[in-house]
């Protein structure tokens, strides 16, 4: 538990805003919201001051230095060199629906029944307008999930396949993603695959992705960033996808010239929307340099993960809770687990309202309870927690 406790001393101190407010209370929805660190105040005045500064002239140090920089910040966790292909919007729903777009509306798209509510109810809605959809079910007593997905993919000839690569239900890792991938490739169908719960969670290295991928994912949950910071990855060669559902950034450059064909401009600028808040990115910035100087990279954050959601699973086992009914989802294999651990109980959101009432925070979906540590989580308050569902249960 030394590992565990080393790197929440260090850390602590400077997420003081945050914890301030939290006196006797313990924050496990880090895979949802976590605590920011105070530089991210920073970058908040900054965006007011530089406002105050330039006005209307912001925009040219927004689109000047902030955007390459962020850009060149979030590639880096996805381990990839194209920091330029990246298109940046306040939320996943707004770049998945122009990625949508691209396609007619009878298409055909194959995902799973565990994505997370902005895919899944854009997809539902779509379907009522005549988009095709196939899910394939996370868990079965069938054959294993990549062989069922597979077998689908080569039967259904979807024109886009969407799925994640840690889903939000459960915290299971697709370990075969690779395998999906090269065999969407062979059949020329792009992929979207969503990294929100792999971001700054999972060593990524979205470079070594096979085929047509686009990667969606954000900074609200484990970058620390707050709202208003997702991106999606294009592909290299993006130049055949032309959403409908555009805005006027996505020809940034042309903007000054004359009207005419619809055109769009290079690189991420092919996905970018209108007029937004540009202050996420300034607090954004702040954050991700912070993360830098503390040596908070993707492999940093992994092994405290690790460490933490490996305690949670520890300490179910000790209490006894499988006895108490309540059952395990998450996988114990570190490769195969994700940054979260949840649990499944008949009345999951009856215990997470109760265990909010005696200070511990944590979310509820469905039938699943969710504890989701952070790197600032000490041992003390995970065993804590334990103990109070022990209790409550």
């Amino acid at each position: 538990m030394e590992g565990i406790d080393r790197l929440a001393r260090a850390l602590r101190p400077q997420y003081a805003r945050f914890l301030a407010h939290r006196e006797g209370e313990i924050l496990l929805t880090g895979h949802s919201h976590q605590a920011w660190p105070d530089v991210g105040r920073e970058g908040q005045l900054e965006a007011w001051d530089d406002a105050a500064r330039s006005v209307d002239g912001k925009w040219g140090r927004v689109f000047g230095e902030i955007l390459p920089e962020l850009q060149g910040q979030l590639a880096t966790r996805l381990g990839t060199l194209r920091g330029a292909d990246l298109a940046l919007a306040p939320n996943t729903h707004e770049l998945v629906y122009r990625l949508l777009s691209c396609f007619p509306a009878e298409a055909k798209v194959l995902t799973t029944d565990s994505e997370f509510h902005s895919l899944d109810r854009q997809l539902r809605r779509s379907e009522e307008a005549g988009l095709q959809v196939r899910r394939v079910s996370v868990e079965g007593p069938e054959a294993p999930f990549v062989d069922r997905f597979l077998r689908e993919l080569e039967l259904f000839q979807p024109h886009l396949v969407a799925l994640s690569q840690v889903f939000f239900t459960n915290a299971r890792v697709v370990e075969p993603l690779l395998e999906i991938l090269s065999r969407a490739e062979e059949r020329g169908v792009p992929v979207l695959v969503d990294t929100y719960h792999s971001f700054c969670a999972l060593e990524l290295n979205a470079d070594a992705w096979p085929g047509c991928v686009f990667a969606t994912g954000g900074g609200y949950k484990y970058a620390q960033l707050g709202e208003g910071v997702c991106f999606l990855l294009l592909p290299a060669d993006a130049t055949s996808f032309r959403p409908r559902h555009t805005g006027w950034m996505a020809d940034f450059a042309g903007l000054a010239g004359p009207r005419g064909p619809i055109r769009y401009g290079e690189g991420g600028y092919r996905f970018f929307g209108a007029t937004f808040d540009p202050t996420p990115w300034y607090r954004a910035v702040h954050v991700l340099r912070w993360m830098d100087r503390q040596g908070l990279d993707p492999a940093a954050l992994r092994e405290a993960s690790l460490l933490r959601t490996g305690r949670l699973i520890q300490g179910f086992d000790e209490l006894g809770l499988a006895k108490r009914g309540l059952a395990l989802v998450t996988p114990r294999a570190d490769a195969a687990r994700g940054a979260f651990v949840a649990f499944r109980h008949s009345e999951a959101s009856a215990l997470q309202a109760a265990l909010r009432e005696r200070g511990v925070h944590t979310d509820a979906r469905h039938d699943l309870l969710r504890l989701g540590p952070a790197p600032y989580t000490t041992s003390g308050e995970l065993d804590a927690a334990l103990r109070t569902v022990s209790e409550l249960l």
